[in-house]
């Protein structure tokens, strides 16, 4: 019986170690696998503006992905935005995620509006963005809308012209909210006072 058990244990240590050869850092088709993408709470509000497949052509084919747009802000002035790649929706989107994170920006708001008209441009999109008066809204296209609303400006008027790519629209919002300024800045940049100016 001794015998017999002992056999057994060996083709189990057999097979163990043969288990731990076969994994290697590559797949079937001799790619690297996707590290998992640490997961974190947070006291951000996260909202996925768009989602796409992406191909990509190589020697072998087509590799099949997707690309997340996601937006990241706390409703109190810091926002931030990010583009992530992978096999599995779910994966892009946490990539995103940690990017936007990575790249928050803080937005000046007064009264809820923005202090001052301004325009937002990146490639072939410009975003009129005006402050509007205590129960306006958010009026704006829905890329645009998930910034504004993630930054905590809850009364702006917005136009958008050109192009109304989604990953654009974003972007040029960004833009034009990055060029706020208050009046405090001004007049210290000035070196003079509020009143002032």
């Amino acid at each position: 019986m001794a015998n017999i058990e002992e056999v057994k244990q060996e083709q189990t240590e057999e097979v163990v170690t043969k288990e731990n050869v076969s994994k290697k850092p590559f797949n079937k088709k001799g790619d690297r696998r996707e590290r998992p993408v640490r997961r974190e709470e947070s006291e951000f509000d996260k909202r996925v503006v768009s989602v796409r497949r992406v191909t990509k052509v190589v020697k072998g084919g087509r590799t099949l992905r997707f690309s997340a747009l996601v937006v990241v802000g706390d409703g109190k002035g810091k926002v931030g935005l990010g583009l992530g790649k992978g096999r599995e929706v779910s994966s892009a989107i946490e990539k995103a995620t940690l990017v936007a994170k990575k790249n928050m920006k803080l937005i000046p708001i007064v009264e809820d509006s923005i202090p001052h008209e301004t325009i937002g441009k990146f490639s072939a999109t410009n975003i009129l963005m005006m402050p509007a008066k205590q129960g306006t809204g958010v009026i704006a296209g829905g890329a645009a809308r998930s910034v504004l609303e993630l930054a905590g400006i809850h009364n702006i008027v917005t136009k958008i012209h050109g192009s109304t790519n989604k990953i654009n629209c974003v972007k040029a919002t960004m833009n034009g909210l990055l060029s706020l300024k208050t009046r405090e800045e001004i007049a210290a940049r000035r070196g003079k006072s509020v009143d002032e100016i």
